[in-house]
């Protein structure tokens, strides 16, 4: 019965403290409004970086139509 109360004391204790201990944000919510446009233009910013670096961003060579190549 005491494992029981102990387990059970514990995993309320753990779920309490879900998440970070230090928040990210500030509490300050005209702050934490421009940290999060901040952090939002920054991966959309990697975004196009991760294109860039993979050769997303080029042109495409390739015909819209698909054609046969062979003679008819």
């Amino acid at each position: 019965m005491r494992k029981w109360i102990l387990s059970t004391l514990v995993a309320i204790s753990l779920a309490s403290n879900v998440g970070c201990m230090i928040p990210i944000y500030s509490g300050d919510p005209v702050r934490r409004g421009k940290q999060l446009f901040y952090t939002s233009e920054n991966l959309r910013a990697f975004l196009d970086e991760w294109e860039r670096i993979w050769f997303l961003d080029q042109p495409t060579h390739l015909t819209p139509h698909s054609t046969h190549g062979g003679i008819i």
